[in-house]
């Protein structure tokens, strides 16, 4: 069996692709556990500073949970359906938002469901042209269990995100760059290129900067500002007493004394 995540490195950056082109990516219990372990190696890999996901084939990035497997688990019971199913895909989504290195999502296609979550849950995301989101779940008599009805919310306002959530529609990736779910959108020929150039911006400073800057906004987002403005101090003082700052700061005092 072909592997349900493939992963290669180009330079100090991770490309992992869903790799169920047949079910349009599809988010089955293996792949969800496949990705979660390739994740753990990517972050002790002090050689690789950024992760860019993307899906195989030209249909989709992910069109969520693999129905029929997880109707199964539903069949025996609500437990059995939050042990094996909800909490697997919020570890899944949570693992991505706190991940102390960049990931960008490069949303080739569907985005539906548990694809849109996952988008939702990493720090950035270019989507091509041809590119389509919805949180159909609705439709089937279920809510978002992947953190859909708390992220989007948080990205898009209440009233925008409950449209979706309550109605199950598709949109398109002018809307979502509209309501910031996607950074940019492009066009589709140009989408990896996009996402690479996206995260060389990023890696050309200190990855230990990068993962402080992650974490002070992750953790400071569903807190009060006094709360957030605690976690900043935190991360900056841990950044400070660093090689990184201080070569950093002799670099820009340099250059600026030389002009």
């Amino acid at each position: 069996m072909s592997d349900l995540v493939l992963s290669e490195t180009r330079g100090a950056v991770a490309l992992l692709t869903f790799n169920r082109p047949n079910k349009l990516n599809a988010l089955s219990y293996a792949l969800v556990d496949r990705l979660l372990a390739i994740l753990d190696r990517v972050e002790d890999d002090a050689d690789i500073r950024a992760v860019i996901l993307t899906g195989a084939g030209d249909r989709a990035f992910s069109a969520g949970a693999d129905i029929a497997e997880f109707s199964e688990s539903v069949r025996c019971g609500p437990d059995a359906a939050v042990k094996a199913f909800v909490r697997r895909g919020q570890a899944m989504t949570a693992r991505m938002e706190a991940f102390p290195k960049p990931i960008i999502a490069a949303v080739n296609g569907i985005a539906f469901g548990g694809g849109c979550e996952i988008t939702e849950a990493v720090h950035l995301a270019v989507a091509s042209e041809r590119a389509s989101f919805a949180k159909p779940e609705i439709a089937i008599g279920i809510t978002p269990t992947f953190g859909g009805t708390q992220r989007l919310p948080r990205l898009a306002g209440r009233k925008r995100a409950l449209e979706y959530l309550l109605t199950g529609d598709s949109f398109s990736p002018q809307r979502a760059n509209e309501i910031g779910l996607v950074n940019q959108v492009v066009p589709h020929g140009q989408l990896l290129d996009a996402a690479f150039a996206l995260a060389g911006r990023i890696t050309r400073h200190s990855h230990l900067a990068v993962a402080r800057v992650i974490t002070a906004a992750t953790r400071g987002l569903n807190v009060s500002i006094s709360e957030g403005l605690a976690v900043e101090s935190e991360q900056f003082a841990r950044m400070a007493a660093t090689r990184d700052t201080r070569e950093a700061l002799d670099t820009w005092l340099a250059a600026r004394s030389s002009r």
